[in-house]
């Protein structure tokens, strides 16, 4: 059975837009191979951190959101903790009203996109 997903992972500053972008595409990779289907992806870009983390103020946010196998999320994060580019991460089910949320603002963010 798969279950909806979201993951948010915090990238070190130190890194180029590339990079950032290098990394981002790695756990995608993880995913789909794994057998996961990617729904939504953002980039949140560079951003200043609340509290000071490794001694680095900022980091690259990105935010995935994927339906997947329970099993996979092991797999997911067993590489986060072994990429040394990852400053953070953290990933949870979504429950029915959480995903509604999210189907609900990537639509509205699809409708400004498409405007401008």
């Amino acid at each position: 059975m798969l279950n909806h997903y979201e993951t948010v992972f915090i990238l070190t500053p130190v890194l180029s837009d590339v990079q950032a972008k290098e990394a981002v595409e790695k756990f995608k990779t993880i995913l789909t191979e794994n057998g996961a289907t990617i729904t939504n992806e953002e980039n949140w870009g560079l951003k200043k951190l609340q509290y000071p983390i490794q001694k680095k103020s900022s980091g690259f946010y990105s935010l995935l959101q994927f339906d997947a196998d329970p099993t996979i999320i092991a797999t997911l994060e067993t590489q986060f903790r072994r990429d040394e580019r990852v400053l953070r991460f953290l990933s949870f089910r979504l429950d029915k009203y959480a995903f509604e949320y999210a189907e609900k603002r990537k639509s509205i963010k699809s409708k400004e996109v498409k405007e401008n």
